[in-house]
């Protein structure tokens, strides 16, 4: 590891707190003993966001946040403390508690996590590159061109967000791992008056970066716009259907669906737990031939993306399904040891207040040979489901609801009409088998996911080209 490497966690960690690295490896060590696994996790981070709504500055806020958790983990019970005094003394009372479930145990420690990925995003901190004058600039820039760009523009909600994270994960024999990483995101949400009525549509775009991408008016001004043009097509929508139907997905952002209805369950603590609809089916077609999905920590500079896991194991790109069958599952160490399988990276937390569980990163159903176009023509009567709000989503029986923000009517193999209202019911392990087309598109999100997990929650990506399901309830208001 370099010395550019160090400098910024072991300032923060060793320096500005005051810890003798080599006293803290020793309170790890003794903590661990007799453990079959665990780590100390030190996580120093800040985050800000600004709110512009109704032509002005509405909220500001920035943050600071520091402290440390420490686990043990004996067989499958875990001991978990944490604190945000980071401080020797601490650590030691956290060490003290943790040792409980170790006691007696007898336990052979896990191997060590293998080397780190290449980085996948820069270091510096994107909250202070650019000033706060520049940040509240660009929202009322925002807000003034939507509202000049359409005289029925009756709201206009603007918000940025930045954090940056650092952590090191000190494990058992002394091996410390770091990573630096940053957050930021760009939100635009617009709202409508004709006909007599109101409707909204909104846009969103983050990545692991800075914000001057965002900055650029050739990208907020297209946030705003698409935002705007989602507003428009809901004025004139028509009340959704209710019924059974084939659904075309739209590519990129509709893979929420695919992450909430199916990753969830290729998640091991579920599999191990056989409380997922997935148990027990390894190796076992699940999905329609031509369905791959994959989940890929290692996509440069994405929000989903991570150089290490919360557990210091270097991410990867697991298949999940592939052609149809279930070839992996998503783990973190304590289910990949009890399970007999390997670690793939998927260890992740909120934050230093929480112990890590198996989660997804940039979760991908892969493209295949057919096109948007070819897919809409086989269609003479359905639903063209093109953006997705809120979804709840069962892993024991995998039912799922989604809410359509943007869809349409096919009729006779075109799109037609625009509808409001309309719902997704269904299947997660029913809706994989009932895939009849896969095309060449395959997109990923702008990069606005965050997943909710025991109520824990983490950035995340997802992708999927347009897809056909057959079949698919939707729960609608029209006839």
């Amino acid at each position: 590891m370099s010395e550019s490497d160090r400098l910024v966690p072991d300032a923060l960690f060793f320096e500005r707190a005051g810890l003798d690295p080599a006293r803290v490896e020793r309170l790890v060590d003794d903590a661990l003993e007799g453990a079959d696994d665990g780590e100390l996790f030190l996580e120093y981070a800040q985050a800000e966001s600004y709110a512009f709504d109704d032509g002005r500055l509405k909220a500001a806020s920035f943050d600071t946040s520091q402290g440390f958790g420490l686990r043990a983990v004996a067989g499958e019970a875990t001991g978990f403390a944490h604190a945000a005094e980071l401080s020797e003394d601490a650590i030691a009372r956290a060490a003290r508690t943790v040792q409980a479930v170790a006691r007696g145990n007898g336990g052979v420690m896990a191997g060590p996590p293998p080397g780190t990925n290449a980085k996948l995003y820069v270091e510096d901190n994107p909250l202070s590159a650019v000033p706060f004058e520049a940040k509240t600039t660009l929202l009322a820039e925002i807000d003034a061109y939507a509202r000049a760009k359409d005289p029925r523009v009756r709201q206009v909600s603007a918000s940025l967000s930045g954090s940056w994270q650092v952590v090191e994960i000190v494990r058992a024999s002394g091996l410390r791992v770091r990573d630096v990483r940053p957050l930021v995101r760009l939100n635009v949400s617009v709202v409508v008056e004709a006909n007599g009525k109101q409707e909204s549509g909104s846009y969103g775009a983050g990545e692991r970066g800075f914000y001057e991408k965002y900055m650029d008016p050739a990208h907020w001004q297209g946030a705003v716009d698409e935002a705007l043009r989602q507003a428009l097509v809901n004025v004139d929508a028509i009340a959704a259907p209710a019924g059974e139907m084939p659904v075309v997905l739209g590519s990129g952002w509709p893979g929420i669906l695919l992450h909430e209805a199916i990753g969830h369950g290729l998640e091991g603590d579920f599999n191990r737990k056989k409380t997922s609809a997935f148990s027990g089916l390894m190796g076992k077609q699940v999905a329609a031939k031509g369905v791959t999905v994959v989940d890929d920590g290692t996509l440069p500079g994405r929000r989903g993306s991570l150089t290490v896991d919360d557990e210091g194991t270097p991410t990867g790109r697991t298949t999940l399904i592939e052609d149809g069958i279930l070839v992996g599952y998503l783990q973190d160490r304590l289910n990949a040891r009890l399970m007999g399988m390997k670690p793939t990276g998927n260890g992740r937390r909120q934050s230093y207040a929480h112990a890590p569980m198996p989660r997804m990163t940039n979760t991908i159903m892969l493209g295949g040979s057919a096109t948007k176009d070819d897919i809409v023509s086989s269609v003479k009567d359905g639903l063209y489901a093109v953006n997705f709000g809120g979804g709840q989503v069962d892993i024991t029986s995998g039912k799922f609801v989604f809410t359509c923000t943007e869809a349409y009517l096919i009729r006779n193999g075109k799109v037609g009409p625009a509808v409001k209202g309309a719902t997704l019911i269904g299947n997660g392990p029913d809706c994989l088998t009932q895939v009849r087309a896969v095309a060449n598109d395959m997109a990923l999100d702008p990069g606005i996911g965050t997943c909710g997990k025991s109520g824990q929650g983490v950035p995340v990506g997802v992708g999927q080209p347009t897809l056909l399901i057959d079949g698919l309830t939707i729960g609608g208001t029209g006839a």
